[in-house]
């Protein structure tokens, strides 16, 4: 059986198929009170769309949310929130060639083997269009973190072999890339644009920084905070890897090195480094959540690829429709969005007074 529910006290369910009438998201748990718009709606929105961006999907949808439930006079109702999209630019015809065919690095043949049934048209519930739905729910969540005055800063520090050299988070909304490192857009351009005319795809790395997040989110021994956004995080399409603080790094160090020292100063517990990345023991330590996201090359290119069908022959397939050249550009709002929700939800806690 399908799993189309996510966290505990703040609960999501996704409905809707990338090329069915509409895209969805039921939210449970919302406390009553929050002031939400339909214009502050769709400002969260706007950061996955691709309408503007010349370096995503040429598939343009509006992603105009239709607040169905749940919000009354601008606030929430402390009910059921029910946030809808239609889907208004599909081309199906597109993947009439796929009915049989498996795509290469796509959910096609797994999906098939579980169900023996499946969405061909750009795969249904496995498509990324899915996270229009949490990226709808996240607009809620952003809500609940202002109350803790917390912030969640994400933003893409690598395409292909290029990565970042410096970090403002001012510049992070003023370019198409969601980088915070002016010097590298020159570079993504020329990689993005090579990538097109191969008829390739790319990826990348994200990186999340949340700020100000308390101390004691997240419980033993399976509810770790950082198990919690692990887990989030990895059910994103395309996402093949998640580090905390160091990640990897820390392997090759002593732990002299990776250790965070900690002193007292003006009666408060400080760190000298945050080599662990925001969490001990999977419990938020009062420090920034660092966390590195690496994204697959999107799997639809236009190449042609070896693969095989539903008859289990042999053969070759290109890939027609509209596809996002380097889906981690997108991806940046998605993992925000996933963390965003993670984070509320353990802020709901029962024993904490929200």
């Amino acid at each position: 059986m399908a799993s189309n529910s996510f966290g505990k006290n703040l609960r999501i369910t996704t409905f809707g198929e990338s090329h069915g009438r509409a895209m969805g998201v039921i939210i449970d748990g919302c406390p009553a009170g929050l002031e939400i718009s339909p214009e502050y709606i769709q400002n969260i929105m706007q950061e996955r769309s691709s309408q503007g961006n010349p370096y995503t999907t040429p598939r343009k949808e509006a992603d105009k949310v239709e607040i169905l439930s749940g919000i009354y006079k601008g606030k929430t109702l402390g009910t059921p929130i029910t946030l809808m999209v239609i889907n208004e630019n599909t081309k199906s015809e597109d993947y009439d060639n796929l009915t049989q065919t498996f795509r290469p690095s796509h959910a096609d043949y797994t999906w098939y083997n579980k169900f023996n049934h499946r969405d061909h048209r750009g795969g249904g519930r496995s498509s990324a269009r899915e996270t229009v739905s949490r990226v709808a729910a996240a607009s809620i969540a952003y809500k609940i973190l202002e109350k803790f005055d917390i912030k969640i800063y994400g933003f893409l520090s690598s395409i292909y072999n290029a990565s970042i050299s410096s970090v403002d988070y001012n510049y992070i909304k003023q370019n198409p890339f969601f980088s915070p490192d002016p010097q590298i857009i020159p570079k993504w351009e020329n990689i993005l644009k090579q990538t097109v005319a191969e008829g390739n795809s790319v990826g990348g790395t994200i990186d999340i920084h949340i700020k100000s997040c308390p101390i004691g989110l997240g419980n033993p021994v399976f509810d770790k905070l950082n198990a919690k956004l692990a887990h989030g995080i990895f059910s994103i399409p395309a996402v093949k890897g998640v580090e905390f603080g160091e990640g990897f790094n820390i392997t090759k160090m002593k732990g002299s090195e990776a250790n965070d020292s900690m002193y007292v100063e003006n009666g408060k517990v400080k760190f000298t480094s945050n080599r662990n990345g925001g969490t001990l023991g999977g419990i938020s330590n009062g420090e920034d959540i660092i966390i590195k996201i690496a994204m697959k090359p999107t799997s639809s290119i236009a190449l042609p690829q070896n693969t095989v069908n539903s008859q289990l022959e042999n053969t070759t397939i290109e890939i027609k429709g509209r596809h996002d050249p380097c889906v981690a550009i997108r991806g940046v709002s998605v993992v925000k969005a996933m963390c965003a929700l993670v984070i509320s939800d353990f802020l709901l806690e029962p024993d904490d007074n929200f």
